[in-house]
């Protein structure tokens, strides 16, 4: 399967929602570490995932080695948040390539930041996709991306060319301990993981997606 998942094909899938709560995404591991910010984007984050999402989490958690944790970046995410990362991609790439027609920039943002969507919610307003990464006992990040700076596009894809040994070697330990649990990875975002969600059943052939777009609890809409 390639990098991209078109939301046309996105938008085939139907989604048959479980009513399955969102929890606390460490809910169920205290070896899973938190981000201290977002790499790329200042707002505040918060720890909401589905249940079942926080206990594979924990189940991959188990399985790396000592001194080895997941370093969670971000679950549950806002429609109002979505959105807001979406334009501010699209106005950056749009900034790099003035030229582009409006159809070439909507599908090079597409391919970085899920649109809004009713009929295909954004994976992480589900609460079914989750950001992460390997780090170490005091949570400083593992090497993910030599040679290549963090934010380079080049580095994003899960099997890019030209990564270290090291950064290679960090990306095949991840995908296989977040895999055996039954997590699926985005290929274009080797940092983007999920289940249940559309893009879950786009990549496994499942015949329904079973997360829509979600709330937690007392969340003022």
């Amino acid at each position: 399967m390639g990098l991209s998942e078109p939301l046309r094909d996105l938008r085939r899938i139907k989604i048959i929602e479980n009513g399955e709560p969102l929890v606390d995404i460490l809910a169920f591991s205290r070896d899973l570490r938190w981000a201290e910010s977002h790499p790329v984007f200042d707002y505040v984050r918060v720890r909401w995932c589905r249940r079942i999402v926080a206990r594979m989490l924990a189940q991959a958690q188990q399985r790396l080695p000592k001194g080895i944790h997941l370093g969670i970046v971000e679950g549950w995410r806002s429609p109002e948040i979505q959105r807001m990362m979406y334009l501010h991609t699209w106005q950056e790439i749009r900034r790099r390539h003035p030229c582009w027609s409006e159809a070439a920039l909507r599908r090079l943002t597409n391919r970085f930041s899920a649109p809004p969507d009713d009929v295909c919610p954004p994976p992480h307003t589900t609460g079914g996709a989750v950001d992460l990464h390997l780090v170490q006992e005091d949570g400083t990040p593992l090497d993910m991306t030599s040679p290549h700076p963090e934010d380079f596009r080049e580095a994003a894809p899960m099997f890019c060319r030209g990564l270290s040994r090291t950064a290679e070697r960090h990306r095949t330990l991840l995908r296989e301990v977040l895999t055996s649990v039954g997590l699926t990875n985005y290929a274009a975002e080797w940092w983007h993981w999920s289940y249940g969600d559309s893009g879950w059943a786009h990549r496994t052939g499942a015949p329904h997606a079973v997360y829509g777009q979600v709330w937690p609890p007392d969340w003022e809409i």
